[in-house]
């Protein structure tokens, strides 16, 4: 066969039938008849008749890796606030005395499973756990992550594969696991990834390129996902915060220049409470976001500061 002939057939199609035997449509209208075939049976998130607006994760069993502290445990304080059945912390570290606190609070609402999301089948045996322990899931949050700030030209290879595969590899197997579960039970989920405001451009603060890749890679991620799995009925969208107050962002306003960034800068003059985050997570994760998936929401007050 010719180099020409190739090229005119890239998909192995001959006169219609694909390499599997199955007829394709070649009509203007077979192709308008498969396309509505192929919405019917896809699965429709469209709220049902008389559906109540309130944005509530009512009813809803939420899974969040690495809510131990940080901002996981903002996001679920925010989801528990919102009427969320149960929230599970995925975490490979020991529940905090804050994170104890807040179980407290939210008695028998608010739940830990040891889980190390660099690992698969530790996510698919907490994955597995809730859904025994609680008959459903309906939301993951692939919020884990870690940082590393220093020149590019200092990192070796061990301490980018440590940042990737916690930050990329399990953000992209707690979603995929996640979306097989939801599936499996006919759940129309929800994920968010939670990504970073360094996902579109430099941290000024900081040196972070590794890091920046990552959280590029999940947000596009994100999108792509939520291309592929419309059909399922599942919505995928990721977060970008900026600055928040935790263990990682210590550094950030006892820098010498702060207040001259911030006078010439402008925006919130301030870090983030963790907690501050939670309305979009919640948003996202709620029926109201019906029709919203494929986005990234932006929330970082102190705009151009860094």
């Amino acid at each position: 066969m010719s180099p020409t002939a190739v090229n005119e057939n890239p998909n192995g199609i001959a006169n219609g039938v694909a390499p599997n035997g199955v007829q394709k449509p070649t009509t203007g209208n077979e192709m308008l008849a498969a396309a509505s075939e192929a919405r019917a049976k896809a699965i429709s998130t469209l709220p049902a008749e008389g559906f109540d607006w309130r944005i509530t994760l009512e009813g809803k069993v939420i899974a969040i890796t690495g809510a131990n502290r940080g901002i996981g445990l903002g996001i679920a304080e925010v989801c528990l606030a919102n009427s969320a059945a149960r929230v599970y912390s995925l975490d490979l570290l020991e529940p905090t005395d804050d994170f104890l606190a807040l179980q407290k609070r939210f008695t028998g609402r608010l739940l830990y499973l040891q889980t190390d999301v660099t690992v698969e089948e530790s996510i698919q045996a907490a994955v597995d756990k809730i859904v025994e322990e609680s008959g459903a899931i309906h939301g993951m949050i692939a919020n884990a992550g870690m940082t590393k700030h220093q020149p590019a030209l200092d990192f070796d290879r061990p301490q980018l594969e440590k940042l990737f595969n916690l930050n990329v590899f399990g953000a992209y197997f707690c979603c995929t696991i996640a979306a097989k579960k939801f599936i499996e039970l006919g759940v129309k989920g929800s994920i968010v990834i939670t990504s970073s405001k360094v996902s579109d451009g430099p941290n000024r603060a900081a040196p972070s390129a590794p890091y920046g890749g990552t959280k590029a890679a999940v947000r596009n991620m994100a999108r792509t996902l939520a291309m592929e799995w419309s059909k399922y009925g599942i919505r995928v969208n990721s977060i970008s915060p900026g600055f928040v107050r935790t263990a990682m962002t210590y550094y950030v306003e006892t820098a010498p220049d702060w207040d001259l960034k911030m006078q010439y800068y402008g925006g919130m003059p301030r870090l983030a409470l963790p907690q501050e985050l939670g309305g979009a997570y919640v948003y996202l994760l709620s029926d109201c976001a019906s029709y919203t998936t494929g986005i990234d929401i932006p929330v970082f007050g102190v705009v151009g500061a860094w």
